[in-house]
């Protein structure tokens, strides 16, 4: 693998694209090589956010077509469109490929149209694809399927505990701030529906339900609700012990990350604290009028639910530090 990985973005101009845009400029090991955007192809990079090539900064090039983009010779590619989008591309030949979107996350191509609402055009390809959640199973591979950010926090949250619950008995709540949803406009994204408003949206057919039942080899019965917040995802999941000490088992889980935290006891994780980072906080909660345990994870959508994990995947696929490049440190007020 080379010193330096050469990157290509494809679909720049999204919430997640931008994030990782942020992050690829502020990597040590990585090179931004080509953006693309279809939209803003042939402009220069301040026509995306003025901020970006002034102040002797790493500079953005000219945005290219998405198709240019990946033409190119880039050693590792985020893609950041639309699953349906993503499902129709003829993946590059060449480096690793990251995707952001759901179109390659279920082994099972018939899921698709059930769940996405589209048949997949590529279906022979999906077991070309692995799944980079590196808590639960470390990627492998030079396809990469990027976890869906309900999917990431509600793993985190079970699949240490998959072994120890009652696998009938499990209930996830979540809510996520309004970029979960993504930038294109649409009538549940006006600020006259967002604010001063709580809803649940997908109730009973999210798509990351399956992604979800993939990985722990179980259903799960999830609700997600928007949140009128830029940014963060909290899940609330309630599960029963078959008798073992849950709390345990996530503290060793976690043991020796440095993304997820499980917090002391009696300790709630809060948006405030995860949003604008690629950290996870994890906590166990028993209730004291049934015999269910709480497990609360709480992460940004865009960062260890999107952008983070991406360049997480990353790191761990190239060799560099597993937290090279991603935002862990500080305290945010």
């Amino acid at each position: 693998m080379p010193i330096m990985a050469r990157v290509t973005i494809v679909g720049v101009s999204g919430y997640t694209g931008q994030e990782l845009l942020d992050r690829v400029l502020a990597h040590p090991e990585l090179e931004l090589y080509a953006v693309g955007s279809d939209s803003l192809a042939g402009r220069e990079a301040v026509a995306l956010d003025p901020r970006l090539n002034r102040n002797g900064g790493r500079r953005v090039p000219h945005f290219i077509t998405n198709d240019a983009a990946l033409a190119g010779e880039a050693d590792l590619t985020f893609v950041c469109l639309s699953h349906e989008e993503a499902a129709a591309l003829e993946t590059p030949g060449h480096g690793v490929v990251i995707d952001l979107s759901g179109a390659h996350r279920l082994g099972d191509a018939s899921l698709y149209e059930r769940w996405y609402g589209f048949e997949h055009p590529r279906a022979g390809e999906l077991g070309s694809w692995g799944y980079g959640l590196p808590e639960i199973a470390l990627p492998e591979g030079r396809l990469i399927a990027n976890p869906g950010c309900y999917a990431t926090a509600a793993l985190l949250a079970l699949y240490p505990l998959r072994d120890a619950i009652d696998t009938g008995s499990v209930v996830v709540d979540a809510k996520s701030g309004m970029t979960g949803a993504g930038r294109t406009l649409k009538a549940s994204s006006h600020a006259g529906f967002v604010l001063e408003n709580v809803s649940a949206y997908k109730v009973g057919e999210h798509q990351h339900v399956p992604e979800i039942a993939q990985a722990l080899g179980f259903a799960v019965s999830m609700t997600p609700h928007l949140l009128p917040v830029r940014r963060g995802l909290i899940a609330t999941c309630y599960v029963r012990s078959t008798g073992v000490d849950l709390r345990a088992l996530l503290e060793e889980h976690y043991a020796s990350s440095r993304v997820v935290t499980v917090l002391p006891e009696g300790v709630a994780p809060e948006l405030g604290r995860v949003q604008n980072t690629d950290a996870a906080e994890l906590a166990v909660f028993q209730d004291r009028f049934t015999d269910r345990t709480i497990v609360v994870c709480a992460i940004d959508n865009l960062g260890k639910g999107a952008a983070g994990q991406a360049i997480q995947n990353a790191n761990l696929l190239f060799g560099f530090s597993e937290t090279s490049g991603l935002r862990l440190s500080g305290v945010l007020v």
